[in-house]
């Protein structure tokens, strides 16, 4: 897909790896439309971009709706839509206090699947009425899991299981979307600099870098970016799970 003037939505899309997909999207060509929970950040990422800022859970059906009606309203359906909002929330499913609380749970698997699913649906069904483009494509969906999904470490239980959701989902969706020429794709990122791993002492995320096989380091969300933009304009691209990890492969601990 040639990105020059085609309307974008970016979950997340305020910070982290969604903030730099936004910015690599509007370089491109792109309107990009910034949903995230943090309304003052998406304003300033969307002036960043020359786009537009809406805040939204994505988990929360009418909420989205009311994004796409935005996004829709501002620069037109869209055609491409890159998931980038989540949580890590971590906890043991035995900790010190007993059993994890269930709501914890239901919270990640809340915003990481069901918040994953609702913006699918959504632009699933925007994109399937436009007008086909080159070899009858209509849209790209990008989802972000997390290599915890193949990996997933002790105390990942909730995290490891939502992300492993959003793998579970891209091949089915991509099944179904086919005859409507919407590609779905999802990338499982590594290691890589977030405002969560920005939290971390300076001294912990050298570690964790120094743990990737190569290169040796945690990756940069330009890298994410670069990725996700490639999905959007290589067509043979649907239906898969790309791990962008460098080598890695999560201890238990």
């Amino acid at each position: 897909m040639n990105l020059q003037g085609q309307p974008a939505i970016v979950t997340g899309g305020a910070s982290g790896l969604g903030g730099a997909t936004a910015q690599a999207l509007a370089a491109a060509g792109a309107k990009v439309a910034v949903v995230d929970l943090n309304a003052d950040a998406a304003q300033e990422m969307a002036a960043r971009v020359g786009g537009i800022a809406i805040a939204c859970d994505v988990a929360d059906a009418e909420a989205a709706e009311r994004a796409f009606a935005t996004a829709r309203a501002a620069h037109g359906p869209a055609r491409v839509l890159v998931n980038c909002a989540g949580v890590g929330t971590p906890g043991r499913i035995v900790g010190r206090d007993g059993p994890l609380a269930l709501g914890a749970y239901e919270n990640v698997i809340r915003v990481n699947l069901i918040g994953t699913f609702n913006m699918l649906r959504l632009a699933a069904a925007e994109m399937s009425v436009l007008e086909p483009m080159d070899d009858g494509e209509r849209g790209v969906i990008i989802n972000t899991a997390s290599v915890a999904a193949f990996d997933g470490q002790v105390g990942q239980a909730a995290y490891a299981s939502s992300k492993a959701g959003v793998v579970g989902l891209t091949l089915p969706a991509a099944r179904e979307l086919a005859r409507f020429g919407v590609r779905v794709m999802t990338i499982a990122p590594g290691l890589f600099q977030t405002p969560m791993m920005a939290a971390l002492p300076d001294d912990v995320q050298q570690s964790l870098g120094q743990s990737v096989p190569f290169p040796q380091r945690l990756g940069a969300p330009d890298e994410y970016a670069a990725l996700a933009l490639h999905i959007v304009v290589n067509r043979m691209l649907n239906g898969e799970t790309i791990r962008l990890d460098g080598a890695l492969r999560m201890a238990p601990r």
